[in-house]
């Protein structure tokens, strides 16, 4: 049982060591492959015409974008 408490410990202090490494560089999180920017894609629907649902879905964030308290 220690050895798995002992084991358990040093995962947590791995971890977060690695956290505080992060929030030091104070860099944003990337993929190692840049995800779809590397691709040329600048969003998740690279649709000229979203469908319907998506575009209902884009006037809502975008209405509460407009109406948020800051």
């Amino acid at each position: 049982m220690s050895l798995f408490i002992l084991t358990f410990g040093l995962l947590i202090l791995i971890a977060a060591a690695m956290a505080v490494g992060v929030i030091v560089q104070k860099k944003s999180m990337a993929s190692s492959c840049g995800g779809l920017g590397s691709m040329g894609i600048d969003k998740i629907c690279d649709c000229d015409d979203p469908c319907d649902k998506r575009k209902k879905r884009l006037a809502k964030e975008q209405s509460w974008r407009e109406n948020q308290i800051l």
